[in-house]
C-alpha cells in the first residue's frame, strides 16, 4: 500500500471519529487551548521578550515625560538699558521649559564672563545694529530668543518715535490658522501613535502567527497529531490552536496598552490622552478581529508545508500583507489610506491610523471591521478544510488548491 493511500485512509479514520468524539469530551478545544498557552507560557524567550518589551514601554514613558519637564536655563548678559530691555523681552517671552537669567555688566565684563563660560551670551547694542555674543558657538534656540525680542524692542522704539505705538502699527496683521476638520491638531503625537499601532500588529502577527505554524509543522513532522485526532476531533485541535495564540497575542496587547496608560497617570499626563485611549480601544478592536482573521491561515501554511524550509517559502504572500499593513500605517496618507481602511488585514493597522488625524463618519470603522470579521471568517472556513486533509499528508509540501482536492 502507498503512502498517499495510508495517509487518505488515516485521514478517513480521524473523521469517521470526529463525531464520536466530540460527545465524549466536553469541549475539546479548550484543552488544546490550555496546552497552547501553557506552552507559550513555559517559554523563557516568549516570556523575557514580554518583560523587555514592558520596560521598553515603561522607560519610553519615563524618557518622554523627562524631556517634556526638562529646563533650560541660560545666563545672558545685558551691557546697556537697550540690551536689558532685550533680554528682559526675550525672558517674558520663553516658553515652558526654558528660563533666562538676566547680568547686567559692562562690555568688559560681559567678555570676561564669556570667556570664563560663566554666561551663554551677552547683548550689545551696536551702531545702528544689536550684537549677539557667544564664546563659540550661539545656541540656535537663544539666538531665536534673544533675536525676535530684540524686533519687539527695536519696533517699540521707532513707534514710540513716530509717535504711535506697535498694536496700532500691527492693527489688521493678526493671522488665524484654520482647519477644515474640527479635530485639534494633534502633530507628533499622532504620528507616533500611528507608528506604534503599525509595528505592534506587525510584530504581534509575526510572532504568534509562526508560533501556531510551527506549532502544527512540529506535530506533524511527530506524528504527535495523529495521536492527539485519537482523543480529540481534528478540526477542534485546529480551533484550540487559534484561540490559544488569540488569547495570548490579546493579553500581550492589553498588557502593552494597560502598562502606557498607567504610566501616563502615574506622571500626571492623564488630562491631555482621551483622545489616545480612545483611539487605543478601537486599535485593539481591530487587532482582534485582524488577527483572528490570519491566524486559520497561519495554520494552514504549517499544514501544508513538510518541513521547515516549505513553511519559510511558503508564507510569502501572508508576510507580504502584513508588511503592506505595516507600510500603511507608517506612510499612507489621503485617498490610498482611505481605500486600505477597508482591505481586510490591512484595515486593522489602516482605519485606527486614519482615525488618529481624519474625520471619520462613525459607521466607517464598524463597516471595516465588518469586512474584515467577514474575511476572517471566510477563512476560517477554507483553513479548516484544508487543515483537516492536509495535516496527515507527509513527506511532500503541498499547494491549497492540492489540499483542497484531498479527501478527507
Amino acid at each position: 500500500m502507498s503512502h498517499d493511500t495510508t495517509n487518505h485512509s488515516t485521514a478517513a479514520s480521524h473523521a469517521a471519529a470526529d463525531e464520536e468524539q466530540t460527545a465524549s469530551v466536553p469541549a475539546p478545544w479548550l484543552t488544546v487551548m490550555n496546552r497552547e498557552i501553557g506552552v507559550k507560557l513555559g517559554d523563557k524567550a516568549f516570556v523575557l521578550s514580554t518583560v523587555l518589551t514592558v520596560l521598553g514601554i515603561i522607560g519610553f514613558t519615563v524618557f518622554t515625560f523627562f524631556m517634556g519637564e526638562r529646563t533650560t536655563s541660560y545666563t545672558v548678559a545685558a551691557t546697556d538699558d537697550q540690551s536689558l530691555a532685550v533680554v528682559e523681552t526675550a525672558r517674558d517671552a520663553a516658553r515652558p521649559g526654558t528660563t533666562i537669567e538676566l547680568e547686567s555688566v559692562t562690555p568688559e565684563e560681559a567678555r570676561a564672563l564669556l570667556e570664563s563660560e560663566e554666561i551663554d551670551a551677552a547683548v550689545t547694542r551696536g551702531d545702528g545694529e544689536w550684537v549677539l555674543t557667544a564664546r563659540t558657538a550661539m545656541d540656535g534656540t537663544l539666538s531665536g530668543m534673544l533675536s525676535d525680542a530684540a524686533r519687539d524692542v527695536t519696533a517699540q522704539q521707532n513707534a514710540a518715535e513716530a509717535g504711535t505705538t506697535t498694536e496700532q502699527l500691527a492693527v489688521g496683521s493678526q493671522v488665524e490658522t484654520r482647519t477644515l476638520s474640527d479635530e485639534p491638531d494633534r502633530g507628533v503625537a499622532a504620528n507616533v501613535l500611528g507608528f506604534v499601532f503599525a509595528m505592534l500588529f506587525y510584530t504581534a502577527a509575526i510572532i504568534f502567527g509562526m508560533a501556531i505554524a510551527n506549532s502544527v509543522l512540529e506535530e506533524k513532522q511527530n506524528r504527535v497529531v495523529e495521536i492527539l485526532a485519537t482523543a480529540i476531533p481534528v478540526r477542534h485541535i485546529l480551533y484550540g490552536k487559534v484561540a490559544g495564540n488569540c488569547v495570548l497575542a490579546y493579553a500581550q496587547i492589553i498588557l502593552y496598552g494597560a502598562v502606557g496608560l498607567l504610566g501616563v497617570n502615574v506622571l500626571g499626563r492623564a488630562e491631555s490622552v482621551g483622545w489616545i485611549l480612545e483611539a487605543s480601544g478601537w486599535f485593539i478592536g481591530f487587532f482582534v478581529v485582524g488577527f483572528a482573521a490570519q491566524a486559520s491561515i497561519w495554520a494552514v501554511l504549517g499544514s501544508l508545508a513538510s518541513r521547515t524550509e516549505d513553511l519559510q517559502s511558503n508564507t510569502g504572500p501572508i508576510l507580504s500583507v502584513l508588511i503592506a499593513a505595516l507600510l500603511v500605517g507608517l506612510f499612507a496618507k489621503g485617498t490610498w489610506l482611505s481605500v486600505a481602511s477597508y482591505v481586510p488585514l490591512v484595515s486593522s493597522v489602516a482605519m485606527p491610523v486614519r482615525m488618529l488625524t481624519d474625520t471619520v463618519h462613525w459607521w466607517e470603522p464598524w463597516l471595516a471591521l465588518g469586512l474584515c470579521a467577514a474575511f476572517g471568517l471566510l477563512m476560517f472556513r477554507v483553513g479548516e478544510r484544508i487543515y483537516q486533509r492536509a495535516v496527515f499528508q507527509g513527506g511532500q509540501a503541498l499547494t491549497w488548491r492540492k489540499a483542497l482536492k484531498l479527501e478527507r
